[in-house]
């Protein structure tokens, strides 16, 4: 008897601990922004380098 308690004890921790709390969900939007926010930096670099390729001449 003791042993199927025990599971339902253990599975309910289990699901408890499984669950996020909100700062855990806040942490995890504010690294997903971060990520977003540093790929649009490195697009916008990468835009203005071809844009100073275009713009640069070559004298031969």
């Amino acid at each position: 008897m003791k042993k199927p308690i025990f599971m339902l004890m253990a599975a309910g921790l289990f699901t408890f601990a499984s669950c996020d709390s909100p700062a855990e969900n806040r942490v995890e939007e504010t690294e997903e922004q971060m990520e977003d926010n540093a790929e649009e930096a490195a697009d916008d670099m990468e835009d203005a380098a071809d844009d100073m390729e275009d713009t640069t001449t070559v004298i031969e």
